[in-house]
């Protein structure tokens, strides 16, 4: 249905004449004839008071597909650090709608838990601010630290806080209902191994390695982090090692050798895995993660300039490679963002 049969629609439902319509937009009668007879179209800045007026979303001033405003919620949240919570409700309202929807079932839930991270992000990122400015007034105060903790997910102490229990539990449940899927079996052992449950993760390797999609580096990978569990640091470094000598051209190796190595805080070895599987990386776009590594390391070292570089890579990989703007994706915000501390931070350690 075209925008002026919508408005035109919309008027009768809401009991309104052109001229009252008119008056609450601050138009001229005329204009909301023109608009429902297609003569003319409405300002696109006049679309939310329309909406408002009418007591509908935006989106159902259009005849959109249940694709298109599924496109559209998750294109926003990706451009947007924040949504505003009118918007919010309005996306909350429409997933939940589409949830008893077989053919749109799976989308929706997907964004919807999406929308939920996203909201959850936000306030958690709001919450980090506000936390560490009561800790800073009062050091010798315990009580935002867990929030902080929290947001941030940072370390914990108490064990019963820290492992993994509740995941290791989903996920294995989540392998034993698809035993034939590859990637719950990388969710579960990551969890095991982040316990030091060497031997449950070890069984469950096994199992992993049959399957006819299990990755041929990860294969080898995890059996180094499992030495690494057991606190056998020469076998790991042996089996990491060994991997990369037999491939080292292979983007994947260098990656999780670089990962390997960051997390050793052998920042040297971890930088040049990292710039190596940049390089051999053959996909274009490229992703960011190799670059992320390397800004962090630097970061770590207190090398800020050259973490800042780093962060000139990345937002030119995000402008040229990927064609994101700062209008149509937050992550080139937030590398700028990130740019402009570490520079701050250079500037304050030199003065």
């Amino acid at each position: 249905m075209e925008l002026g049969k919508k408005i035109k629609q919309f008027r009768f439902k809401a009991g309104l004449t052109q001229e009252q319509l008119a008056e609450k937009m601050g138009v001229a009668p005329q204009s909301v004839s023109k608009w429902e007879n297609a003569v003319a179209m409405p300002d696109i800045s006049l679309l939310p008071m329309l909406a408002e007026v009418f007591g509908v979303s935006i989106d159902d001033l259009f005849d959109l597909t249940a694709e298109q405003r599924f496109n559209r919620i998750e294109n926003r949240m990706d451009a947007e650090e924040e949504l505003p919570q009118d918007i919010f409700w309005e996306y909350e309202e429409f997933l939940k709608s589409q949830l008893s929807n077989e053919e749109h079932k799976k989308r929706a839930t997907d964004l919807i838990a999406y929308l939920y991270w996203h909201r959850m992000n936000t306030y958690a990122s709001k919450a980090a601010r506000y936390a560490k400015e009561a800790i800073t007034r009062s050091p010798e105060e315990k009580g935002c630290q867990w929030i902080l903790d929290t947001a941030e997910r940072n370390a914990v102490w108490d064990w019963n806080m820290s492992n993994h229990s509740k995941a290791i539990e989903f996920y294995r449940g989540v392998v034993e209902a698809n035993p034939d899927v590859a990637l719950p079996y990388m969710f579960l052992l990551d969890n095991l191994i982040a316990d030091h449950r060497a031997d449950e993760a070890e069984r469950w390797l096994d199992r992993y390695c049959t399957l006819d999609k299990a990755h041929p580096v990860m294969k080898r990978v995890y059996r180094a982090y499992i030495a690494l569990a057991r606190f056998d640091e020469p076998t790991a470094d042996q089996i990491m090692e060994e991997l990369l000598s037999e491939q080292p051209g292979n983007d994947a190796v260098l990656f999780e050798t670089a990962q390997y190595y960051a997390a050793k805080c052998n920042y040297e070895k971890a930088i040049d895995c990292y710039e190596r599987a940049f390089a051999a990386d053959p996909k274009r776009p490229r992703f960011q993660d190799a670059l992320m590594g390397i800004a962090d390391i630097y970061e770590i070292r207190g090398d800020y300039r050259k973490a800042a570089e780093t962060y000139d890579r990345i937002i030119d990989l995000l402008e040229n490679e990927w064609g994101l703007t700062e209008e149509t994706d937050s992550s080139v915000t937030v590398a700028k963002t990130k740019k402009a501390r570490m520079l701050a931070k250079a500037e304050a350690a030199r003065g």
